[in-house]
């Protein structure tokens, strides 16, 4: 450590942040303390802020400024459907696609019995509530393609037991642009078994 009490701690928070290590966190504390000392009471304000104001979305688990987040809140999205996500940064990339827009269910997580993190850790009494409401026509598992990420939509899979709601995972395969040599086997393999008809 530097041995200046207040400079310790800034690197200590900043390494308990994911994918900051300790020389990461250094050079950061380095870069705000000597370069950027202006952003300091910006980034504490913002912080502030964010940790006063940002919540739950009461129906998604989305993060939130109100009860409800501005997609629950919106007459424009078909909140017939649900695409079930791990995190609120895949919210933003469906989002960004363009081509979704229904209603969103966020784990902020998903299972891994190693890390200790259980169904208890995913809000699931919310996504109970969130599918027993009507109107519910289809629910999207786009969990990621990683062993917990289909663990998860598995579990959750078994948790859909109403009458008349279609239960979908979203598809993996070649990604667009890809060329099939350089393509790993597990990708190819789901492709080749996830195929779809030729459309005209």
């Amino acid at each position: 450590m530097f041995g200046i009490a207040a400079v310790d701690d800034l690197v200590s928070l900043l390494r308990r942040l994911p994918g900051i290590g300790p020389r990461s966190a250094q050079r950061i504390s380095f870069e705000l303390l000597v370069r950027k000392r202006e952003l300091m009471p910006l980034l504490a304000a913002a912080l502030l802020r964010a940790h006063g104001e940002i919540r739950h979305c009461q129906r998604c688990n989305n993060l939130a400024d109100a009860d409800l987040c501005a997609i629950c809140r919106s007459d424009r999205r078909d909140h017939g459907v649900l695409c079930v996500v791990e995190s609120p940064a895949d919210v933003l990339a469906i989002e960004a696609t363009g081509v979704y827009n229904g209603d969103y269910f966020v784990l902020m997580g998903h299972l891994s019995p190693l890390d200790g993190i259980g169904p208890e850790a995913l809000h699931l009494e919310r996504f109970a509530e969130r599918i027993a409401l009507a109107g519910l026509r289809e629910v999207i598992l786009a969990t990621n393609p990683t062993v917990e990420g289909e663990a998860t939509a598995h579990f959750l899979g078994g948790m859909m037991h109403r009458e008349g709601v279609a239960v979908s995972r979203i598809a993996r395969g070649v990604p667009v642009g890809g060329e099939l040599e350089y393509v790993d086997r597990g990708t190819l393999g789901r492709a080749l078994s996830g195929r779809r008809a030729l459309e005209d």
